[in-house]
């Protein structure tokens, strides 16, 4: 009786077969592309080793070959262990620790070796990338450093409406309108007092416009220089310091612009316009004289005060703007560079991880096949696969039994049983294998 499993058996072993003779194919070249990953890892690992190594002599040059070297050796011998062992393994909890090990490889190699092509592939445009970034953020600063310092010098109006007013009061005093005594006696003095103070304020205020705009001129055009240095053209390294010094002088110059801001000069105008006041002698002829220009002097001094306060508030209002931020430039290495602003460089990131994790594809690839020609086999599988030396060495074995079959029968006598065998006393003598039980 026939086995009904039997054509289904045949059909899942020549399935297995023609799955095995493609994995030793694709196993002759295996090696070798996996030699060639490696070592095109540890070029990028070395340009990327050289670029955070400040010095350039001889013993830097073998440093950073000996750390690529090393990269390519441990990529090539980790890769080898999974792609042999993983595919390999039956039970789960061997599979488990095994793609635990790969994971934790994986990661190794990310750590020593990928970040590190990354800078190779985009280190200098991730370094371009922070100079931009950085003219940005001067460009910023330098503009909040105008707007606050042109907000300052444009209080020069409250203080000329401030001053003009205290100069059309004097003028009505020269009239006799305030105190009701024409001249320009104690009253007048005093107004006169508080319109020169403002004058010199105003003064002030008008002659701090130039030197604003000059600064701010003068960092743009700064600007303008160091954003032809993160685009231009020459090495890195000599662009980077000339970048570097001209961040310096924008520094100094948003510093200067800060300075340049007057509203802390009006705001201190302003209280020793209502703290700081000299009372004149009364000098009114008679004591009703002096009682109206007393009078008055209190009423100018409220007034002074008033004015005072409105001033002290637009210069507070003005202080309160946003200040500046601090905008610095710190140098950064290309691999440096390369982590701050890796979203910018998600392709040079994914370039380098992928060359140095690409086998991992092979390796599930060998696991699926593995499990085909597992599963085509079925359990009841027997490995008929034989060697050259096997086959031989089965070939000979086969001769022998065919000679000992055909050789004649030995007749039954003492003489013939004893003749051609090795004399053994005090034991029966060994009889051959039977046909049977050789395997």
């Amino acid at each position: 009786m026939t086995d009904p499993s039997a054509p289904g058996d045949r059909a899942g072993d020549r399935y297995a077969r023609e799955l095995e003779r493609h994995l030793d194919w694709l196993d002759s070249f295996t090696s070798t592309a996996l030699g060639v990953l490696a070592s095109a890892s540890g070029i990028y690992t070395y340009l990327g080793v050289r670029s955070l190594l400040e010095n350039t002599g001889a013993w830097t040059t073998f440093a950073a070959l000996s750390y690529s070297i090393a990269v390519s050796v441990g990529i090539f011998v980790f890769w080898s262990y999974m792609l042999r062992l993983l595919p390999a393994v039956r039970s789960a909890v061997s599979r488990i620790g095994l793609l635990l090990a790969m994971v934790l490889g994986c990661v190794a190699i990310v750590a020593m070796s990928s970040w590190l092509n990354a800078a190779a592939l985009a280190g200098g445009a991730a370094v371009e990338t922070h100079m931009a970034t950085t003219v940005q953020h001067y460009q910023a600063s330098l503009e909040r450093a105008h707007s606050n310092a042109v907000a300052g010098q444009s209080l020069v109006r409250d203080v000329s409406r401030v001053r003009q007013s205290f100069n059309d009061l004097s003028e009505l005093e020269a009239g006799g309108t305030l105190s009701g005594f024409s001249g320009r006696g104690a009253v007048f003095r005093v107004l006169s007092q508080k319109g020169a103070e403002l004058a010199g304020l105003e003064q002030q205020l008008n002659d701090a416009a130039e030197p604003i705009e000059a600064t701010f001129a003068q960092g743009n055009a700064i600007l303008s220089g160091m954003r032809g240095v993160a685009v231009g053209s020459g090495t890195l390294e000599d662009r980077t310091v000339e970048f570097s010094e001209d961040a310096v002088e924008l520094a100094g110059l948003i510093t200067q612009l800060r300075q340049l801001n007057p509203a802390p000069l009006v705001s201190r105008a302003a209280r020793d316009l209502s703290e700081a006041v000299v009372l004149p002698e009364l000098d009114g002829s008679t004591a009703e004289i002096q009682q109206g220009q007393s009078n008055t002097i209190t009423s100018v001094l409220s007034l002074v005060e008033q004015r005072a306060d409105t001033l002290a508030t637009a210069a507070a209002e003005v202080e309160a703007l946003p200040p500046p931020d601090e905008a610095v430039y710190a140098p950064l290495s290309a691999a440096d560079a390369v982590i701050v602003y890796a979203g910018n460089f998600v392709p040079a990131w994914a370039g380098a991880i992928s060359i140095d994790l690409l086998p991992a594809v092979l390796v599930f690839i060998i696991m699926v096949v593995q499990a085909a020609i597992r599963h085509g086999r079925g359990i009841r599988h027997h490995d008929d696969r034989m060697t050259v030396g096997e086959m031989r060495a089965a070939l000979a074995a086969a001769d022998l039994l065919r000679e000992y079959d055909d050789a004649p029968p030995m007749p039954d006598t003492p003489q013939h049983r004893g003749a051609g065998m090795p004399i053994n006393r005090g034991q029966p003598p060994e009889q051959p294998p039977s046909p049977r039980a050789v395997d």
